[in-house]
């Protein structure tokens, strides 16, 4: 028997509650997807419109401050929720490993069901032609060494099917990295974008304040000259009608 027929059988119909439970999860991961991608625009809009829109009140910029304060929260809400599906067995990754353990065990079988096909063939025709001395040596070396090929090539094709698997399962989980990546960079950067307009807001508040400071002293100092100046020009008034009033004659 050639090495070829070691190859995998045709693929049996796969297991409905798999396929059900794959359809679902698929349709869970969208959805969550999309909420997660909804909040992330919803919180680079309301960012946006706060670091480009100008001249509005301090009452309208805290309550933006507030809403992108809100959306953050909701986003890591949905992320650490996110975070605890991946901690559990994925349904989809745990569909994908039983429908990949199913094709090697019926791999397995199928190579069983072969070399179980080849003993029985070599044991037919050694009882068929029965014969004797160094004939009947070769013959069982023979069929040893077709039985030890056939062993080695499925051993040779469970080896690459795991293989793959292997390398499928690598694929996966390295994509799955990639995203969650790309996802804390993401939100990273939004996280920055809000302290940094939140420094912004309050360096400004603290210039301000500085400011009204600086010119309130200031006025003050300007009054209290004032006042000096004046209370210097009454003394002196004071004292030229003193002197007037006390002069002989008047």
């Amino acid at each position: 028997m050639e090495a070829s027929s070691m190859q995998t059988e045709p693929s049996t119909d796969r297991s409905t509650d798999i396929a059900r439970e794959h359809s679902t999860s698929v349709k869970d991961s969208s959805q969550a997807a999309d909420r997660k991608h909804g909040l992330q625009e919803q919180l680079r809009e309301e960012i946006a419109k706060h670091l480009t829109e100008g001249g509005v009140g301090e009452e309208k910029i805290q309550e933006r401050v507030g809403l992108i304060r809100q959306l953050r929260e909701a986003l890591r809400e949905e992320e650490e929720k996110q975070g605890v599906g991946r901690e559990k067995t994925n349904p989809s990754e745990q569909a994908e490993y039983i429908k990949a353990k199913e094709q090697r065990e019926r791999l397995k079988e199928h190579h069983g069901r072969v070399i179980k096909e080849e003993v029985e063939k070599i044991e037919r025709e050694m009882a068929q032609e029965q014969l004797e001395g160094p004939q009947r040596e070769l013959q069982v070396l023979g069929g040893e060494r077709q039985l030890l090929l056939l062993q080695v090539e499925a051993l040779r094709t469970e080896a690459q099917q795991a293989e793959r698997d292997l390398e499928a399962q690598y694929k996966r989980h390295r994509q799955e990295m990639h995203c969650v990546r790309t996802e804390s960079i993401q939100v990273f950067r939004v996280f920055r974008q809000v302290c940094e307009e939140q420094r912004r807001l309050s360096e400004g508040r603290y210039r301000s304040v500085m400011l009204e400071a600086i010119q309130d002293a200031v006025y003050l100092s300007a009054v209290n000259q004032q006042l000096h100046t004046d209370n210097t020009q009454l003394r002196r008034a004071l004292a030229e009608m003193k002197d007037t009033l006390s002069a002989p004659g008047s």
